[in-house]
């Protein structure tokens, strides 16, 4: 009995001080990767995204989808992307959709863009919410639903974190000339 609980509490210690060693790796790769150190941010986030760190699986996804310290790749940025989503990370799930919408690093598939588009929308993902509004307003992998498309559409421009930036990226867009930005300023109200 004593074997047995010793036994328990080492392992625990263990997977304690494992997972401290992940968050350390993952946190020294990101502070990396925020000033553009990409190599050396790569050297710290890859061992932790291997031993399944869901942030630092998003960021080795972003570093293939840009290129930053590797060549650009976009099959393993999905597969990077889809390993962290899977895991129920907003970002990621957003990236996925994404990828299937434009057929980048797997074939393109609508029906599978909206799919991963709502599970980060469903989390307050802003970018998620507005890709899930126009895909109502267009009816690509979705039936059209205007009124569902402004319901979206409207929590985009009003979400807390990121709302201001695509409030002002649609006002852009409506400058250049984008017809649908226009569509969209106009269901918003803005």
């Amino acid at each position: 009995m004593r074997r047995t609980i010793l036994t328990l509490m080492m392992m625990m210690a263990v997977s304690f001080l494992f997972a401290q060693n992940v968050d350390k790796l993952y946190e020294e790769g990101k502070a990396l990767y925020d000033v553009d150190k990409f190599t050396q941010a790569i050297a710290k986030l890859k061992p932790a995204a291997e031993k399944g760190h869901k942030k630092a699986q998003y960021y080795m996804g972003r570093c293939y989808d840009k290129g930053h310290g590797v060549t650009e790749n976009d099959k393993t940025a999905f597969a990077w992307y889809m390993k962290a989503a899977k895991q129920g990370h907003a970002k990621s799930q957003y990236q996925v959709g994404k990828c299937y919408k434009d057929g980048e690093g797997v074939e393109k598939d609508k029906k599978e863009a909206f799919k991963w588009f709502s599970k980060a929308a469903a989390q307050d993902n802003a970018k998620a919410q507005l890709a899930l509004g126009k895909a109502y307003m267009k009816g690509k992998g979705v039936a059209a639903d205007q009124a569902k498309a402004k319901s979206w559409l409207k929590k985009a421009v009003a979400n807390e974190k990121d709302g201001d930036e695509i409030l002002e990226e649609l006002r852009k867009d409506k400058a250049a000339g984008d017809e649908d930005a226009k569509k969209i300023l106009q269901m918003v109200g803005k």
